[in-house]
């Protein structure tokens, strides 16, 4: 799905980003969930985004996607203003979206059939090679474990070969071995062609195990980016092998320095709410 694009610009810009809904707690009050976010994610990077539980990653995803127009504020894609949904972002949720009744394979090609791609299913049936499914394109989701399962959800969402890749705790339902797994894989292929990625996780070690960039948000309401770390780790990397090292511990002890106070601010507001 590439397409032409302005050189000197973004993948992904959100400038001054806003977003405010009706109070889930309070009828008639307003909850501001993000505020004046500036966020970008360049052509080929991988940025991660942390924060506490409820602080806005889903919500400046879903701006990002193009699912949720913000209360303020301007989002680009490659220069452009985004008008509607984001055709050139390929989304990959936390929750199951598999479709029970689609095999593996029927699964990969949903999103090509939909734009009318005659080689749908040679396509499809590609990247399940590419994630190690070639041999399980006719199971079913029931029929697979977590971790495959996750493996199709990412063939799906590659296939259509969109220009930004945007990622939801995609693998924090699975164990910790099939999740380094998944982690690993994940990069093996986003190395192939490096598209502008971005990564919404609670787990900070997974951020730094996997970004060019991590951003920590603040606690809400009214998150917004309060700190902003360079992961220079030589690349290519193993998610599990790079967490002993040196420098991963030094730059896990910088953000967690900052994140700390905001996670604990979190959730003290959970406490009160409940």
């Amino acid at each position: 799905m590439t397409q032409t694009t302005d050189a000197g610009a973004p993948a992904l810009a959100l400038r001054g980003v806003s977003c405010t809904f009706l109070s889930r707690h309070d009828p008639g009050q307003r909850y501001t969930a993000v505020r004046e976010v500036d966020l970008s994610i360049g052509a080929g990077e991988f940025v991660s985004v942390v924060g506490p539980t409820g602080c806005g990653k889903s919500t400046l995803l879903n701006v990002a996607a193009g699912l949720l127009l913000p209360s303020s504020g301007t989002v680009e894609v490659f220069g452009a203003p985004l008008q509607g949904l984001n055709r050139r972002a390929g989304y990959m949720f936390q929750a199951e979206s598999l479709m029970p009744w689609r095999t593996a394979l029927g699964n990969v090609m949903a999103g090509l059939e939909f734009r009318g791609e005659p080689r749908a299913a040679e396509i499809a049936q590609a990247w399940l090679r590419r994630v190690g499914l070639g041999n399980f394109g006719d199971r079913y989701p029931h029929q697979l474990s977590g971790g495959m399962r996750k493996r199709v959800s990412l063939a799906q969402t590659l296939a259509l070969d969109p220009d930004i890749i945007l990622m939801d705790e995609p693998f924090s339902a699975l164990d910790i071995q099939t999740r380094q797994l998944m982690e690993n894989e994940l990069l093996a292929l986003w190395a192939e062609k490096r598209k502008a990625v971005l990564f919404i996780t609670h787990d900070l070690d997974e951020a730094i195990a996997m970004s060019d960039r991590v951003v920590v948000l603040s606690a809400g309401p009214g998150s917004r980016p309060i700190g902003e770390f360079t992961i220079d780790i030589p690349r290519p990397r193993d998610v599990a092998e790079i967490k002993t090292t040196p420098h991963f511990i030094e730059l896990h002890a910088a953000i967690w320095a900052v994140l700390r106070a905001e996670v604990l601010k979190g959730y003290a507001q959970q406490l009160e709410v409940v």
